[in-house]
């Protein structure tokens, strides 16, 4: 489960954004929502978003370069997150997939190379794109 943490006043001010979003957003949207708040300097936000991906509050879409709040309250894995991304509208969604992540968690390459974290993303169209 994902750690009841006491966060911090920038902490929670970053997350309150991301959770609001519809979409996965980069930090510099971030810092230009936050500046009504009290969060002036971009430091200051990366710090905050590091600590929430850190306690899996958050992940961050390596290939956007953005970040997402985490929508399953069963996450229990920091380190491990796949998405699928909509290459026609951009959605993104949380793959939880039981069986998957335990074949992640065991994966060893042909090399022996027993692997401490991974971020997938799978590439295609939702079921709305492919309608139109």
């Amino acid at each position: 489960m994902q750690n009841q943490q006491v966060l911090t006043k920038n902490q929670k001010i970053v997350l309150d954004i991301i959770e609001k979003s519809s979409q996965p957003l980069k930090a510099y949207s971030i810092l230009f929502d936050v500046k009504k708040r009290g969060i002036n300097a971009p430091l200051q936000v990366y710090r905050a978003l590091d600590k929430l991906v850190e306690i899996g509050k958050i992940h961050k879409i390596e290939s956007r370069n953005s970040f997402i709040a985490c929508k399953n309250s069963k996450c229990q894995i920091t380190k491990a997150t796949v998405f699928s991304i909509c290459e026609n509208c951009e959605d993104v969604k949380e793959i939880h997939d039981h069986k998957l992540s335990e074949h992640l968690k065991h994966y060893k390459d042909n090399k022996g190379m027993k692997y401490s974290k991974y971020n997938l993303e799978f590439f295609g169209l939702c079921k709305r794109c492919i309608k139109n």
